[in-house]
């Protein structure tokens, strides 16, 4: 026997063999590649200082397959128009990673971001307001006044007002007082956590959500003051203070909240979703068929002359999606109508107020024509130059595409090319220019 040859055998472990082991690297090899795929999660453009050309950043993820966690970094890049039909992108040469960050949301004049990190443990939350060169200003918000920011894009909701005074957020309620014992049963009065010879019970029982919201708190509503105002003193507002808003069933669970168009008034609305828990909380995570529905709550502010500034929206009108169609059948995600609530000009709404259908539900489409509306949610800032028409994202047959809709006559356009077999996403607008 020739030992040379012998040498050179590789040993392989038990129950493999070298067809396996290669087909397991190849699989491990294409895994990894496309883990090193990035994506892009959202996009905010904003118009450079010279009022040429503008600034937009691209919040990007990354698989971390060892911490099984996802990487996010944030990318930069200066927008200019060349000609007709000629945009050009200067990007940043490198990303840079939100190590810890959790939550990323744009002011609406663009100075300023917020960035939110959400604990790991029961340490506070941290609230960071940065400028174009530094932070400015940051808050920590114990666990005694609320939880961990929701930052799952279904209760998610963070909203900066008109003037970039309060900002409004979902968070995890703060958890309950739970009974305290010791040798001699129960003990009156709060214990400390790591008081000796006494623990803790569990409290009452709560039903969650399921599924990602397992070990997750209610969510509810709270406002945070961005600035030190002597003139926001109703109630006291000081930089840095949370209030929870109140006017809110405890039965609901809220998200997706947005401020209401400013009125000359010391009361603004904030709009939300809310879900109520009755008959009981089940998985609704992509459930589109939970029944749900808009609400309007009042926050006591200080009279303000950003009602007359730049900042101030439209405030003509508030449109909104519904799944009424998967709730009346049952199935998870059935066809969405869109609609239009025409915002009172003097802030009050009343129950008489009328909702105006934009896009009904399509239950049988003709070949090639709008299939209907398949959308989950769309930008918050959706809007082209005239006011009235809105870019979003929906599915038509098998492909994602891009559709216009006039808000006004309801009339919708397919803006993607119809021969293309690809899928779009909109990610922001530059001006009447979709970037997606």
């Amino acid at each position: 026997m020739d030992s040379s040859k012998a040498g050179t055998v590789k040993e392989l472990p038990a129950g493999l063999d070298e067809a396996t082991e290669e087909e397991y690297a190849s699989q491990s090899k294409l895994l990894q590649e496309f883990t090193n795929i990035s994506s892009i999660d959202k996009a905010w453009v904003f118009k450079s200082e010279s009022g040429i050309g503008s600034q937009a950043m691209f919040l990007i993820s990354q698989p971390n397959l060892l911490a099984n966690k996802k990487r996010k970094f944030m990318l930069s890049t200066s927008i200019s128009k060349e000609s007709n039909n000629n945009v050009n992108f200067q990007w940043a040469p490198f990303p840079v990673e939100m190590t810890g960050v959790s939550i990323t949301v744009p002011s609406p004049s663009g100075s300023k971001l917020l960035v939110i990190r959400n604990p790991e443990n029961e340490s506070p939350t941290q609230f960071e307001i940065w400028s174009s060169s530094r932070l400015e200003k940051e808050f920590r918000i114990p666990q005694s006044t609320h939880g961990s920011v929701y930052a799952d894009g279904w209760f998610e909701g963070i909203s900066w007002n008109s003037d970039e005074s309060l900002i409004a957020y979902v968070a995890e309620e703060p958890s309950p007082c739970k009974p305290s014992f010791d040798c001699q049963g129960y003990k009156q009065g709060a214990a400390k956590d790591k008081e000796s010879m006494s623990w803790k019970g569990q409290g009452d029982w709560e039903e969650e959500w399921g599924e990602c919201y397992a070990g997750k708190r209610q969510p509810a509503l709270f406002s945070l003051c961005a600035v030190e105002e002597p003139s926001l003193n109703f109630p006291p507002y000081h930089s840095g203070k949370v209030h929870a808003v109140k006017g809110i069933a405890k039965s609901l669970s809220v998200g997706q909240v947005v401020w209401a168009p400013p009125v000359e008034s010391i009361d603004q609305y904030l709009v939300f979703v809310g879900w109520s828990a009755d008959p009981r909380k089940l998985g609704i995570k992509y459930c589109y068929n939970r029944p749900c529905a808009l609400y309007a709550v009042t926050v006591p502010l200080y009279k303000s002359e950003a009602a007359e500034s730049d900042l101030k929206p439209d405030g003509k009108f508030i449109v909104f999606l519904s799944a009424k169609a998967s709730v009346d059948s049952g199935v998870h995600s059935a066809t969405d109508s869109l609609h239009r609530i025409d915002w009172p000009t003097d802030g009050k709404l009343c129950s008489s107020t009328k909702i105006i259908d934009v896009i009904p539900v399509v239950n049988c489409a003709e070949d090639g024509q709008f299939p209907g509306l398949y959308c989950s949610s769309f930008l918050s800032k959706p809007w082209l130059s005239d006011g009235c028409t809105m870019i979003l994202s929906s599915y038509w047959r098998s492909c994602q595409v891009i559709l216009s809709v006039n808000v006004l006559s309801g009339e919708v356009l397919r803006i993607s090319a119809a021969d293309s077999g690809f899928s779009w996403n909109v990610l922001t607008l530059d001006g009447d220019n979709i970037i997606a």
